[in-house]
């Protein structure tokens, strides 16, 4: 699914505009327009495998989708860690291959579609502790994700 094509706000438009167009065009950037390319996996890929996207493309998360692209969880780098060291016995890799990556995820994602607001979508990952959230079409399927630094890099304009 393609990004909604952002608006051109540069600086010269930014400075025509006076405080209150400013105060609605930064209520009116949506998820869509900022979004960036999501990590996944299938629910289905094994843990080996997740660890494998993890360290090859140092992603410190990925979301785990359905055969639909429906996201089913989020899975942290340090949550596989942390089950690796309760690992007590056995340490071999062979475990690795049974468990699939459904069974990694801990809670349901929390996502926004991509009309939301992007300072909406900023307030669910303050409020809920998250560094990304993923943004969803219209079927519900993952089609990018919005994090931290998708917030610095387009509310500064606003502000400043």
């Amino acid at each position: 699914m393609p990004q909604i094509k952002p608006r051109k706000l540069t600086r010269d438009v930014m400075a025509r505009m006076s405080p209150k167009q400013r105060a609605e065009t930064a209520r009116s950037i949506t998820c869509g327009e900022t979004m960036l390319e999501a990590h996944w996996v299938w629910f289905d890929a094994s843990m080996v495998d997740v660890i494998d996207d993890l360290t090859a493309n140092n992603w410190d998360h990925v979301f785990v989708i359905n055969h639909e692209g429906a996201p089913q969880g989020r899975i942290h780098a340090v949550d596989v860690l942390k089950l690796i060291a309760r690992k007590k016995v056995n340490r071999d890799i062979a475990w690795m291959h049974s468990i699939p990556a459904q069974q990694l995820v801990n809670l349901p994602p929390i996502t926004v579609n991509m009309t939301t607001p992007l300072l909406k979508a900023g307030a669910l990952m303050l409020t809920h502790d998250l560094n990304q959230i993923g943004v969803v079409d219209e079927d519900g399927a993952l089609v990018g994700v919005v994090g931290h630094n998708t917030m610095a890099r387009h509310m500064p304009k606003f502000i400043l």
